[in-house]
């Protein structure tokens, strides 16, 4: 299952998402992140699916939108880890735009823009979202445990460097935690950065769903206020990302798939979950069932219930 959705997204509308990362090789392994425990964390860029399998999977997606009227917003890069470690996404982004001229997205870490190449793939898309939690060395190694082999002053003038480059719309995502990066010198620092990367908008965001670790947790409404006046005082457009995008999932007929693939890379809660299984005239019987395989995992967040697939770790 290389694509899941469409979904509903905070800041795209109507997304397709395509997986073209394997679980779970990332570059960094967040306190925050919604898909769990990293299994391999590394900067080598492979191969990892065929291209041509991902625009199969991508037209029947959009046939199947089509023919329900269903609307597709973005074609969106949004995988297991992160989507730059695929060695073929320029490839896969060039493709993509002969059969369809549905926008693409890519939502990354910002990890590898220190590599010329990386940036010149990236150029292709219409959308871009770069990761910028922190520009401060120690508070980036404690919420981010990036790959040793990274090094954050060449990843923010990589991260320069693509704003200068890139054509289409940009945005920045920073994710706000308790403790770690929500103090108000760390807040400005972030906010004079993002300025100089004159983004279309800058997203301040929340963890909303389980993190990977209990200290992946949302700051207080009133730090969350100050962040925004911090960023609006330097920054055209910043908007907040604090609710929950809805339930609006696509149903396929099949449930088990349909969960599956959401799951693997977007939790969804427990009403979600509900109103796919009513879209698909299905049964509470199926959860139980993936749960039973050890495919489901069930994790009570706040005030809500979330569903998350089960990453298989690889044999020793």
């Amino acid at each position: 299952m290389l694509t899941f959705g469409p979904i509903p997204s905070r800041r795209l509308g109507r997304s397709l998402g395509i997986n073209n990362i394997p679980p779970k090789y990332c570059s960094y392994f967040c306190v925050y992140c919604q898909i769990g425990t990293a299994l391999e964390i590394g900067t080598e860029r492979r191969s990892f699916y065929k291209t041509e399998q991902i625009l199969e999977e991508i037209k029947q997606k959009i046939d199947h939108s089509e023919k329900s009227g269903e609307k597709i917003d973005y074609l969106t890069f949004v995988p297991d880890g992160e989507p730059t470690l695929d060695l073929n996404i320029g490839k896969e982004i060039s493709e993509i735009k002969k059969i369809t001229d549905i926008p693409i997205a890519v939502i990354t870490n910002s990890s590898l823009l220190w590599d010329k190449q990386v940036r010149e793939e990236l150029h292709q898309a219409d959308w871009v979202s770069v990761k910028v939690d922190t520009i401060n060395t120690k508070i980036w190694r404690k919420i981010n445990h990036p790959s040793r082999k990274l090094d954050l002053e060449q990843i923010k003038q990589g991260t320069l460097a693509f704003a200068e480059e890139f054509n289409g719309k940009l945005m920045t995502e920073t994710m706000l935690i308790k403790d770690m990066n929500d103090s108000t010198n760390t807040l400005q620092e972030n906010a004079d950065f993002i300025a100089r990367l004159n983004p279309d908008t800058a997203f301040l965001a929340i963890p909303t769903r389980p993190p990977a670790k209990s200290t992946g947790q949302p700051p207080r409404e009133e730090v969350i206020a100050v962040a925004y006046q911090t960023y609006s005082a330097k920054i055209n457009h910043v908007e907040t990302l604090l609710g929950y995008e809805g339930n609006a999932y696509a149903a396929s007929g099949n449930s088990e798939n349909d969960i599956l693939s959401v799951t693997a890379v977007h939790p969804m809660r427990k009403d979600a979950v509900e109103d796919l299984l009513k879209k698909n005239k299905s049964d509470w019987k199926v959860v139980q069932r993936l749960i039973e395989q050890d495919l489901l995992k069930e994790v009570r967040h706040g005030e809500h219930t979330f569903y998350l697939r089960k990453l298989k770790k690889k044999p020793k």
